[in-house]
C-alpha cells in the first residue's frame, strides 16, 4: 500500500538520494543556499581600479597562484533582483592572478563583503569565497556615484566617480584582467578537525547582458579595520572607475587545484579560463 502524500505545509522526509543530490542545502524544509544556476537581473555595479604595492598583493595569494599585475579591482554591487536572495549589497575585492600555464590573468578574491546571509553561505560553502558580513552601498549623490563598504560603522572603503559622463564598453574594464573568472581558496574541515577540502576553485559568469556602461576618473579611500583589512592593499594611484548595469547568471564552476590530492595538480586552461 503506497504512503499518502504529506498534508499541505508538511515537508516530505528526504531520502538518501535527496541528501546526496547536487544543490542540497539545509534547513531541509527551508534551504539557505540556492542551487545552480541562479540569475541576477538589473544589477548595478561600480568597479574601480587602483594601483597597489605588488609585495602586499603577493602576500595575499595562496600558492601556486602567481601575481599578474600591480592593480586592485573593487566591485560594489547593488543586486536589485536575484533568484532566491532578493535585493542586497555585495563587494568583491580582486587582484590579478594566474596559475602556472594560464595565458590570461583572472581575479583572485582575498575578501568579499555582503549583507545577505544566503549570499554569504552560498559563497563560502560552494565557491570557497571568503565572504564576511558588512554593508556595501552604491548610491547616487547629486552628480557622482558613491560606493562604500561599511563595517561596524567604519567606512573601510569609499570610492567616487562622476555620474555618467563618458560611455564605455565592458571590454574596457576587462583590459585590466578578466574579472569574470573568479579564483578562490576553498577551505573546509571535517567535524573531527581533519582537512576535508583545500582547493582553488574558479567560477565564470554566464549569460552576461550589459545594459549600460560608463567610465571616468575615480577617487579611492581606505580606512583601517581589523576585520575588514582592505588597508593591506594600499592605494598608490587611483586609475579609473566604471558604472555598469547588467543581467548575469551564476553557474557551476570547477576545481582548478586540489591541495589534498596525493599529487596536487593544477588545471591549466586556455585564455582566461582555468
Amino acid at each position: 500500500m503506497s504512503a499518502s502524500p504529506p498534508p499541505p505545509g508538511r515537508p516530505r522526509r528526504p531520502t538518501r538520494a535527496d541528501i546526496i543530490a547536487p544543490g542540497f542545502s539545509t534547513p531541509m524544509d527551508s534551504p539557505l543556499v540556492p542551487p545552480f544556476p541562479f540569475s541576477f537581473r538589473n544589477a548595478e555595479i561600480m568597479s574601480v581600479v587602483y594601483r597597489t604595492d605588488p609585495a602586499a598583493a603577493t602576500a595575499l595569494l595562496p600558492p601556486p597562484l602567481e601575481l599578474a599585475g600591480d592593480v586592485v579591482m573593487v566591485h560594489i554591487y547593488r543586486m536589485n533582483d536575484t533568484d532566491w536572495l532578493g535585493a542586497y549589497g555585495e563587494a568583491n575585492i580582486m587582484i590579478p592572478a594566474r596559475l602556472p600555464g594560464m595565458k590570461k590573468a583572472a581575479g583572485y578574491s582575498p575578501w568579499f563583503f555582503l549583507d545577505a546571509p544566503g549570499g554569504i553561505a552560498q559563497g563560502r560553502e560552494v565557491h570557497g569565497q571568503p565572504k564576511k558580513f558588512a554593508r556595501p552601498r552604491l548610491r547616487r549623490r547629486a552628480d557622482i556615484h558613491l560606493a562604500q563598504i561599511v563595517r561596524d560603522r567604519v567606512e573601510v572603503f569609499t570610492a567616487t566617480m562622476a555620474y555618467k559622463q563618458r560611455r564605455a564598453a565592458i571590454a574596457d574594464l576587462k583590459r585590466w584582467f578578466d574579472f569574470s573568472v573568479n579564483l578562490n581558496l576553498k577551505a573546509i574541515d571535517h567535524i573531527d578537525n581533519r582537512p576535508a577540502i583545500r582547493q582553488l576553485t574558479a567560477r565564470k559568469l554566464a549569460r552576461v547582458k550589459v545594459h549600460e556602461c560608463w567610465r571616468g576618473a575615480c577617487t579611492v579611500e581606505l580606512r583601517p579595520h581589523i576585520q575588514a583589512p582592505l588597508w593591506r592593499l594600499p592605494v598608490a594611484e587611483a586609475l579609473e572607475g566604471f558604472y555598469w548595469r547588467a543581467d548575469f547568471t551564476l553557474v557551476a564552476g570547477e576545481i582548478v587545484h586540489d591541495y589534498l590530492a596525493r599529487k596536487p595538480q593544477s588545471k591549466r586552461g586556455k585564455g582566461g579560463e582555468s
